[in-house]
């Protein structure tokens, strides 16, 4: 695996599933893979889990973790070729990018897109350029568009609970003060609309008029604009938030009650309900939800570690 962007970097979804699980029960029986191995993460944006079960999955395999904050410890990147750089870039991506290569033996990147310009945010500019001149295997740690780790983790978490052979999941939009991307619900919709095509889920978009997600992620996806009838015989219910597409980053008042507690809860199968975090409490999800028996998030933020571990696993092999 030279390059974990998009659910097309992976074949067989529940193949690497149960590799991801059979490290899970044995965390360090790769322990020699990485040794004398640099994993280099770069963030551009905030990270908790990202940030920790990343470098955690990296020592599990032996490998050392070098960590830069670009928004704090670095100079600012231009990433246009043809520019004179006298304002406020210091640094061209050529340069930093193939720095960070000639250190690490992998990379991983994390940027969140500008929410301004679609087409700019769209080409995944300053990752493809990224991955052309580090010049070793690169890691998404969330892009503009893209966030493979986390639905990696949540088809994990989803063949480990579930209770039905071919479960009915649903994303379901939710409600926030701002705008944010739509990476996470992009990627969990790519994952899923990949699991489905392999037999193993039932899909469904749920999300108010207005904030549709770019139809390539949704492909063979059952899309409604009602939540209570989408979460009907519901097995799995992943709750985010995300801004519009079709109006880019725009947020558009929404009267119906678009929040799951647990009155709503009651229209499922008993579902268990799955958040990326970090999540607004009573905004974006019920606490009630949250702090009750069929919350998942701390054991899906759990297998972050697994989701990652099984990805450099698989890029060290290549190494080797």
């Amino acid at each position: 695996m030279e390059k974990f962007f998009s659910v097309e970097d992976v074949d067989e979804l529940d193949k690497v599933v149960q590799e991801a699980l059979s490290l899970k029960a044995n965390p360090h029986e790769h322990s020699e893979l990485g040794k004398h191995k640099m994993l280099g993460l770069v963030f551009l944006n905030p990270s908790l889990r990202t940030r920790l079960s990343t470098q955690k999955a990296a020592i599990n395999l032996g490998m050392d973790v070098m960590v830069m904050n670009m928004d704090k410890d670095g100079w600012a990147l231009e990433t246009q070729d043809g520019v004179v750089m006298n304002g406020t870039t210091v640094e061209h991506i050529r340069e930093a990018a193939a720095v960070m290569g000639e250190y690490c033996d992998i990379l991983g990147l994390r940027s969140f897109p500008g929410l301004k310009d679609r087409e700019l945010d769209y080409s995944e500019d300053l990752f493809n350029k990224f991955v052309k001149f580090c010049g070793v295997p690169v890691v998404s740690l969330e892009s503009a568009t893209r966030h493979p780790l986390q639905s990696l983790t949540d088809l994990i978490t989803i063949t480990e609970h579930k209770k039905v052979q071919k479960p009915k999941v649903v994303l379901a939009w939710a409600p926030h003060i701002k705008a944010l991307p739509q990476a996470v619900p992009n990627s969990f919709s790519e994952w899923m609309c990949k699991a489905q095509e392999q037999g193993l889920v039932e899909f469904t978009v749920a999300h108010p008029v207005g904030y549709e997600l770019h139809e390539d992620f949704t492909k063979g996806a059952t899309i409604v604009n009602d939540l209570d009838a989408a979460l009907d015989g519901a097995d799995f219910v992943y709750v985010k938030n995300w801004s519009s597409y079709r109006d880019y980053g725009k947020v558009f008042p929404v009267l119906q009650n678009w929040m799951l507690d647990n009155q709503k809860l009651k229209l499922t199968n008993d579902a268990k309900v799955m958040h990326c975090l970090p999540v607004r409490r009573d905004l974006e999800l019920a606490s009630e939800i949250l702090d009750g028996p069929n919350s998942l998030v701390i054991k899906e933020a759990s297998n972050r570690v697994w989701a990652a571990q099984v990805v450099l696993k698989r890029m060290l092999a290549k190494l080797k």
